[in-house]
């Protein structure tokens, strides 16, 4: 409230000394944009001062946008100083617009990140419990709303002759959780991993997508003025062929147009544009169908977020540009919009205390027995109708439609605001004490140290694989490999065939070689779809898009261009691809030298390909250290443990007596601590088992050479590390395995 009060008074004070001076003609114009800067200015400033205060006390950043803007609105500034308030929000149309235009620009942005948020491979993995609490969680409180009109005095509706427009806004306002406050407050408490915690995010999701699908039914009743069979049938047909087809042809338009962006421009930002021309192209079309914008942008973060193309990096530029500055202006004006002044009279304050109350209540009864019919304990049906009970955000956006199109009076809207508010504020203390009542079975447990495997794991981290090949035995058998994993994992991959006069000796035609290295990767790819199918008892990942092309640019240059564009690993195969003393070839080194990230060259001097890679026999070294993990990582995803076999081989310095042994002690137990990492990471693969060699006193090369012969390995899967210097180079004892070793191997660097 002092950081508002302190603001209000130097802006005031700015402006008046702005528009005496234009007054008295001194030439100072455009008192209007000064006014839209102090404006935007005010609401960044408090805004973001107040929600950096409201998280310190554990509540979200929304809460104080809002209480922002009920400190620069009517509520309190206009209160106490009148003509100061009018000074900064002047009650002109033309000065309103400027703010309220920039507003609905960012309602849509904030719709795009909410969808860009939702998880529905998510939704699809919890399955029943998800869907039997978004529906009694939606109903049950839409119920109560939709009833409560009906009981309203007509003084404070907006159409007295027409209660249904008005109860259809209230009741999805009362309905709706806000996905955002929800997932904030469980990924806070670490819960977003845990079963509970799934289930009350995708419950979230549902909710916040069958919420937008009423308000279009909604916005189309509006929009005809009533229930007029006509235009509902026509806002119904629309919506749902809408998104019928934004989920099917328009998933598959909107990766592709980013992938071709992000491997076409060069400029900056590039994606970020494509992603908003999407996002106002789809409004459009709801627009169009008489739907109100925001389910475009909504429906179009969603497609954006399930683009699997889709870098980190790019969804935080767009989460800095929204959270930073377009929901500090929309939710600080939701706030301007309120009057708080009216809850001096006792009649409006009881009914804004029966409207907390009744959705309080109905959102709890409603995910409390949508979790009991769904199966879950009453512990955790308890916790759902306590994580399910924040509105914030999707509510006040929903009350500032109705406000904007008629549908809500000031009063009616104000009431909304303030048990969106309410109900937020109460929602983050009541799901921590829930949540703190919930232990953790085995299952569960078993489930998140898998995942804790996968979030510090190298394969774990992989959104997208490059090949770069050529038409031989080895390039044919790197893009089965990569086909192979890619699948298991639903990664998009690109296939580079690289010139035959660069790498090769070969004479086939380039673009007939790179359609057959396309077809093993996409046939390999299908393989590993199926692979993870299984091994996730019929959770299917994202089906591989297979992308190819010839390149005729010279290879360094070329890789170095192409690794811009967001690749994780490399897998490269080529005729010719080490030489007789295990040093690397010189078109080896070229690519080397142009891709910066992680390579995994495959080579074997026998035709690789005739290998099943559902029946390969591996063995992979292990030393503990980061290199050798990532191998590890690759071997156990290359040879899924219902038909491959996987030999994880240590080699150890035994020590002899007195100090020696006493440092020998320290070294078994550094050797104990490896072997068990390895076995972890073979269960997250799979292996209950995995069989471990330990050979002592040997040279590690020697070793390898060994221990792959005795078990008659079809592949030898090695990581390693780039060494420091102006060749490319990884060390004598892979230098000796590559010269003695005429098997398959891959070996993965970093």
């Amino acid at each position: 409230m002092v950081l508002g009060t302190a603001a209000c008074l130097v802006a005031s004070a700015a402006l008046a000394a702005v528009q005496k001076k234009a007054g008295s003609g001194n030439g100072v114009g455009g008192t209007g944009e000064v006014v839209f800067l102090v404006e935007v200015a005010l609401l960044l400033l408090v805004g973001r001062g107040l929600g950096e205060i409201m998280q310190r006390f554990g509540q979200p950043a929304v809460i104080g946008q809002l209480l922002a803007g009920l400190i620069l609105g009517p509520s309190l500034f206009g209160w106490i100083w009148p003509q100061a308030h009018h000074l900064i929000f002047p009650n002109n149309a033309e000065q309103k617009n400027l703010l309220t235009g920039l507003s609905d620009i960012g309602v849509m942005m904030l719709l795009l990140l909410t969808g860009m948020e939702t998880d529905l491979k998510l939704v699809r993995k919890i399955g029943a419990p998800a869907i039997a609490v978004s529906i009694t969680g939606v109903a049950v409180p839409f119920l109560c709303g939709f009833t409560a009109v009906e009981f309203l005095p007509i003084s404070i509706l907006a159409d007295s002759h027409n209660r249904l427009i008005t109860a259809l806004f209230v009741g999805t306002a009362l309905s709706i959780s806000s996905i955002k406050i929800v997932a904030m407050v469980v990924r806070e408490m670490n819960f977003m991993r845990r079963n509970l915690g799934q289930i009350i995010v995708a419950s979230a999701i549902m909710e916040d997508t069958i919420g937008w699908v009423i308000i279009a039914l909604t916005l189309g009743i509006a929009g005809a003025g009533g229930f007029a069979v006509g235009s509902l049938a026509k806002t119904v047909i629309g919506t749902a062929l809408f998104l019928v087809l934004s989920y099917t042809i328009g998933r598959r338009l909107v990766f592709r147009l980013i992938r071709w962006v992000n491997d076409t421009f060069v400029s900056e930002y590039a994606v970020v544009t494509a992603i908003l021309i999407v996002m106002c192209a789809m409004a459009l079309v709801t627009q169009a169908i008489g739907v109100n914008t925001v389910l475009g942008a909504f429906v179009a973060g969603v497609l954006v977020g399930e683009s699997p193309i889709l870098s980190q990096h790019i969804e935080d530029q767009l989460r800095g540009l929204i959270t930073a500055f377009m929901m500090p202006i929309f939710f600080g004006m939701s706030g301007l919009s309120a009057d708080l002044t009216i809850l001096k009279d006792p009649h409006f304050a009881l009914l804004t205390l029966g409207l907390v109350a009744i959705a309080s209540l109905g959102k709890f009864a409603g995910a409390f027995s949508g979790g009991l019919i769904s199966g879950l304990s009453s512990r955790e049906s308890l916790a759902l109708g306590c994580g399910m009970n924040a509105r914030g955000s999707t509510e006040v956006i929903v009350a500032s439609i109705g406000l904007a199109m008629g549908a809500l009076t000031q009063n009616i809207y104000t009431m909304i605001v303030t048990m969106a508010v309410i109900t937020t504020m109460a929602m983050p203390p009541m799901l921590r004490w829930a949540l703190g009542r919930l232990p953790v079975d085995k299952d569960e447990q078993a489930r998140l140290e898998k995942e804790d495997l996968d979030a510090k794991g190298f394969v774990g981290r992989l959104e997208r694989l490059l090949i770069a090949a050529d038409d031989s035995a080895n390039g044919r058998f790197a893009s089965r490999l990569a086909g192979f994993l890619a699948g298991q994992r639903g990664m998009p991959v690109t296939v580079l065939h690289l010139s035959e006069e660069q790498v090769t000796r070969t004479n086939t035609n380039a673009e007939d070689a790179t359609a057959r290295l396309k077809e093993v990767t996409t046939e390999s790819a299908k393989e590993g779809h199926r692979a993870a199918k299984e091994e996730t008892d019929g959770a299917r990942p994202d089906k591989v898009e297979v992308s190819a092309r010839v390149e005729k640019s010279e290879t360094t240059q070329a890789l170095a261009k192409e690794s811009e564009k967001g690749y994780d690993l490399l897998f490269v195969g080529l005729e010719r691809m080490r030489k007789p003393d295990g040093t690397f070839s010189a078109a080896v080194e070229r690519i080397a030298a142009g891709f910066e990230g992680p390579l995994a060259l495959t080579m074997s001097d026998e035709d690789a390909t005739a290998l099943s890679a559902k029946a390969f026999n591996i063995l992979v070294p292990v030393n503990g250290t980061e290199a050798s993990r990532r191998g590890a990582e690759i071997a156990f995803s290359l040879s899924p443990a219902t038909d491959g076999k996987v030999t994880a081989l240590h080699v150890a310095q035994r020590a002899g007596t007195g100090e020696r042994a006493r440092r020998g002690s320290t070294r078994r137990k550094a050797e104990k601590a490896v072997l068990d990492d390895t076995a972890a990471l073979g269960r997250r693969y799979g292996y209950d088992e995995i069989q471990i060699a330990v050979r002592t006193n040997v040279e590690p090369d020697a070793a390898i050479i060994a221990e792959a012969n005795r078990i008659r390995a079809d592949l030898i899967v090695i990581g390693a590390s780039r060494r420091i210097g102006d060749t490319f180079y990884v060390g004598q004892t892979i230098a000796n395995v590559l010269a003695q070793w005429k098997g398959a191997i891959v070996l993965v660097v970093a």
